[in-house]
């Protein structure tokens, strides 16, 4: 991104992150049945760890660190590249793909909340505000999906597990971001942190007692290798690239268009019907974004 000023290098970074992420949650649906959650995502991160050793190795990049910074890779990895996707997965056995799209969007206040109380962030009203349009918005435009859930439902408990896999991943943001502030660079980050998390999911799958089975169909494979490399890799590199130079709170406003591309998949693909209530909610995300990615004066 070089001769790029640095608010077209973000809005780049922005939009790779949306249009990649936006479309693997339908890819996430593809990885289920045959193969166990856990070893599914097992197999995405130990082929994204993969493929970023391998560029490390060949760019010769310096992948030394102290146990410090090991111990906030392995954190980001267990929650950025491990746990939280364990849980998306298994939210989406009984959830839409579009509904844990909606539950990730919340992100955004959980990253503003951890941001203030880990890194000692500053609040700003003009953010809090436009964090609260956003998910409005985003709760206008799923309405007739959100008022299908019934008390006690499956639909539920697989929204409280949508919601906890949100709030690791905001974690995950959280350690990044830190590892960022001391000196630790995004790409070497990834390549630790989707290793860890890799061997953590590999470890409690096989304490599980899980098989290490491979759907051999080209659905499963090609879906495998989109999450590995373009929603792994590229996004993840992409993203918390983003949030090392907007901040956590700010960076954190794509995961509340990521449905919005969701949306329009299934617009096409599955015939999604809009509604006064989507058109209205689009209107509040759009305002809230003007209003979060506005920097201050100050």
């Amino acid at each position: 991104m070089t001769g790029l000023s640095g608010s077209v290098q973000n809005l780049l970074l922005y939009t790779i992150s949306i249009l990649i992420w936006g479309s693997s949650w339908l890819a996430i649906k593809f990885q289920l049945g045959y193969v166990d959650p856990m070893v599914s995502v097992a197999y995405r991160f130990l082929l994204a760890s993969g493929i970023s050793w391998i560029y490390c190795r060949y760019s010769g990049r310096l992948m030394r660190f102290g146990l410090r910074d090991h111990i906030f890779m392995f954190i980001q990895g267990s929650c950025l590249f491990s746990l939280n996707y364990l849980l998306f997965y298994i939210s989406e056995l009984t959830l839409t793909s579009w509904l844990p799209a909606v539950i990730f969007s919340t992100m955004v206040v959980m990253n503003m909340l951890n941001g203030i109380i880990f890194l000692k962030n500053r609040f700003e009203l003009r953010m809090g505000v436009g964090a609260c349009l956003g998910i409005a918005g985003i709760v206008l435009v799923f309405w007739p999906e959100i008022t299908d859930f019934e008390s006690g439902s499956e639909n539920l408990t697989a929204a409280a597990i949508a919601v906890l896999a949100t709030y690791l991943a905001s974690l995950g943001n959280i350690a990044s971001a830190r590892n960022q502030r001391h000196g630790v660079p995004v790409i070497e980050a990834n390549t630790y942190g989707m290793t860890y998390g890799a061997l953590l999911m590999l470890v409690l799958a096989l304490t599980a007692g899980k098989e290490l089975t491979i759907e051999m169909t080209a659905v499963y494979i090609s879906s495998l290798l989109f999450l590995s490399v373009f929603a792994s890799i590229i996004a993840f590199l992409s993203y918390l690239t983003l949030l090392g130079r907007v901040g956590v709170d700010r960076g954190a406003y794509a995961t509340l268009i990521i449905p919005l591309v969701a949306l329009g998949i299934s617009t096409v693909y599955e015939g999604y019907q809009w509604s006064a209530y989507a058109g209205f909610g689009m209107t509040m995300i759009i305002t809230g974004n003007l209003l979060i990615l506005k920097r201050g004066s100050a």
